[in-house]
């Protein structure tokens, strides 16, 4: 679903992107204790490998130079689009989610525009609607233009609507933009996660 957003950069120029709209809905209590200790577990977003783990390094270095090259033309800045890599990549993984899917749902929802706004009031990388900080964070949505925070509360909303939708990640997707049962977005963002495959993935 199409929304026309505000994105605030330097020009602070009204521009197009995909904005997300997830339902408020009610949390069981068990289900909102769980989501806040997600969110308020604190850790550095640079991956950490042990010793021995050294084809898990390697394959995330190999990860990692691909898609800052791929990045390059939207984020031109090298140590603002390493960073943004390497949080993507812990915050996925950190939610059991994959970069690719993460790296296509945050092209969709903004463009990869960090302090992107939507008409219906989402915020950031994944276009989190604020309500959510008052759900599961300390109620401040100014922190939703924060890198790792969006990050974080992006992947871990979306790991909660896929553990709701049994796994199913078409109705998850759907459930995160706010158009559940509508195929629209959910083939957006899949078709934009093929573009963040490495070779021989699927």
């Amino acid at each position: 679903m199409k929304r026309r957003v505000l994105l605030l950069g330097l020009a602070g120029a009204p521009l197009l992107a995909q904005a997300g709209a997830q339902v408020e809905e009610p949390l069981a209590d068990a289900i909102r204790s769980a989501l806040s200790a997600s969110i308020a577990q604190s850790a550095p977003p640079r991956p950490r490998f042990e010793a021995h783990e050294v084809e898990a390094r390697m394959a995330y270095l190999r990860w990692l130079g691909a898609m800052s090259e791929r990045l390059k033309k939207r984020k031109t800045e090298t140590q603002i689009r390493i960073e943004f890599l390497e949080t993507v990549w812990y915050e996925a993984k950190r939610a059991g989610l994959e970069p690719s899917l993460v790296l296509g749902l945050v092209q969709v929802e903004s463009g990869f525009r960090k302090y992107a706004i939507s008409v219906a009031g989402a915020r950031g990388y994944m276009q989190v609607m604020p309500f959510w900080t008052k759900a599961i964070g300390d109620g401040d949505a100014s922190r939703l233009f924060h890198m790792q925070t969006n990050l974080r509360f992006g992947c871990v909303i979306l790991r909660h609507y896929l553990d709701i939708e049994r796994g199913n990640l078409s109705m998850a997707l759907g459930r995160y933009n706010g158009s559940r049962g509508r195929p629209e977005y959910p083939n957006a963002v899949l078709a934009a996660r093929r573009q963040w495959l490495l070779p021989g993935e699927v």
